[in-house]
This record gives structure tokens, sequence and C-alpha cells, in this order.
């Protein structure tokens, strides 16, 4: 199968071309969108990303080209139409079984980083300061975490908050029996944002999720409250956080998600004018610490990505040659 993969970045190329196979992949680093959905003619599949555009015009193009599925090589599934996709019989193929461990764990090393303010207090190393005054940091023993969201991803970072000493509460439809067990206990998720010390989000982004942390909820919140979101940038207004932070309601916004990243994360804008004033704003903030989105970002959870997709190409594939070897028996 020929497989148009787009937004392609160095470090994944080795894995996807080790379980290669028999397919032919042509790496195009270029996001997809309604323009460069041209390159994906006589592709008869396409491998997309978080900021690839998937919406009817771009669908509807590669459909026209020939494109029958469209495997993703990220979890949320946001960034697709999904109707369109069905409406249209372009199959599309997920990799949500890959490993939590790397988004569960810069959840928490954002919060490290945060917390003792380590940014700064590398700066200060790297200009000859030695100063140690205006670093005092807090300990993560003893606080209450908040996590919403208690999948996969979730489930993880209960278990890592749960060993720094923290009384873990969270927030989800589905209760997971294992962590109850363990001592996390469910609650309202009003009941959360007011008792928490440290909230961690870890749920899907949908027209539920969207903005459910916004202007009126961040109200309910600790002034001392920690806010960390490594899933999805418009489960957060963005605004509605700063302007929390300013008018000291919440100590700390720490991200590795922005509402409006698809035009800037995973590009290089050094020497570059950014254009976004939202964007400026958290990244030039004292109480902010954000990073582009590479919480998928280790040699494991990339191996397993390009593994378990290539598979699902291959098990597509297979699937599609007994469809047609059984309509001709017929």
């Amino acid at each position: 199968m020929k497989i148009a993969f787009y937004s392609a970045l160095p470090f994944e190329q080795k894995w996807f071309d080790l379980f290669t196979g028999h397919h032919q992949i042509t790496y195009i680093p270029l996001p997809l969108t309604i323009q460069t959905a041209e390159l994906a003619t006589d592709h008869g599949a396409v491998c997309a990303f978080v900021n690839d555009d998937l919406s009817r015009p771009v669908l509807q193009t590669l459909k026209d080209k020939g494109v029958l599925v469209i495997g993703m090589r990220s979890v949320g599934l946001d960034n697709v139409d999904q109707d369109v996709a069905e409406e249209l019989g372009i199959t599309l193929l997920q990799v949500p079984g890959n490993s939590p461990y790397s988004v569960a764990e810069q959840a928490v090393a954002l919060l490290l980083g945060m917390m003792r303010h380590l940014p700064e207090a590398i700066r200060r190393v790297q200009t000859g300061n030695f100063s140690i005054d205006g670093l005092v940091g807090n300990d993560l023993h003893g606080k209450v975490v908040g996590i919403i969201g208690t999948g996969r991803i979730g489930k993880v970072v209960a278990r890592i908050m749960q060993g720094f000493g923290c009384k873990i509460v969270a927030y989800d439809i589905n209760h997971n029996s294992a962590l109850t067990e363990s001592g996390v206990k469910y609650i309202l998720l009003s009941e959360l944002l007011q008792q928490a010390d440290i909230i961690s989000i870890h749920c899907s982004l949908t027209p539920l999720t969207d903005y459910l942390i916004n202007a009126q909820s961040l109200t309910a919140l600790k002034p001392t409250t920690m806010l960390i979101n490594t899933a999805r940038g418009r489960i957060v207004d963005t605004e509605a956080v700063l302007n929390a932070l300013d008018a000291g309601k919440l100590a700390g916004y720490a991200a590795d998600v922005y509402e409006g990243e698809r035009a800037y994360f995973h590009y290089d804008f050094s020497g570059k004018t950014v254009s976004d004033e939202l964007l400026n704003r958290l990244r030039n903030h004292p109480n902010v610490l954000i990073t582009a989105h590479q919480g998928f970002l280790t040699e494991e959870s990339l191996e397993q990505t390009a593994r378990n997709l290539l598979n699902q190409f291959t098990f597509y594939e297979n699937q599609q040659a007994v469809f047609i070897t059984k309509a001709s028996m017929c």
C-alpha cells in the first residue's frame, strides 16, 4: 500500500522505516491542508498527525484522489470530521493503545518544573546568578491532586502522584474500580475544582469538554491552585487562565498544548514574528510553563506508534483482499 505520510518529522521516520514491510511511504514534511492534499495523488492511504486538517473539503479531495484509509498517529481525533469520513467511506485507523507513560510523565515533569521554579533557576545559573531568593517552592507530599479524566493516561498520573504521597480525587463519567480500590476518590467536577491543590487534565476534547476550564469554573479554584493541561488546548480557555493568573486567582499553569497551536507547534519560529498575542502572553508569563506538544515524544512511544499503525494498515489491506476474493466467488 502507498501511504502519503503528512507532517513528517525526522525522528518519526526511522521507526516507520523499520516497520515499513511491503508498504511504500512518501514522507511529506508539510501539514495536510486543502492545498497539500494534492500530494496524495496515486496513494491509497494517508498517515496524518495532530495538526493536520481533516475537514470535509480535505477529506473529499483525498477521496477523489483515491484515498480509502487514513491512519492517525495521534490519540485525539478532534481534527478529523469523523461523520464526513464515514459518509465518504474512508476508514479511520487509530493508535490509542500506545504507551500512556510518555504523556503522563510529561505532565508530572511540567508540574515539578513549575512548582520548583526550574526554568528560572536554570536561567539564573546560566547567567552566573547563583542566588536562590525568590525560588521558594512547595512540597508535593500531602497535596490534593484532582485528575479530570482517568483513562489510560490519567490512571498513570494518579499512580505517579500517589507515589509522591498525594491524595487523589478524580472526575470521570466512568469510574475505574482499580483506582478506587487504591484510594482514589471520585467526586463531582465542582467539588474537585474547589478541593484540589493541583488539577491535571487528561480527558478527550468533545463538545462537552470544549472550554471545560473557563472564566466561571476558574472562580471555584483556590488562588494557590496549579493547573496542568497535557490533553487538548481547547479544553482550557487560555485567555481566562491568563486573566486568572494576572488577578492572583490561579498560582500557575503548565501545558503541553495550546488552543491555537496548529499554526506554530512543531515549527521553528526562532528569528520570526509570532503574531498570536495570546500565545505570546502564555510563553512570556512568569507563572506559565509551556512546551510545544511533545508529551508523546519518547522512543518507546514512537516505536509503538510506528509498529501498531503499520500493522493496522496491513490488517486493513488484508481484510480488503479477503472481501474482494469473496465478492469474486459470488
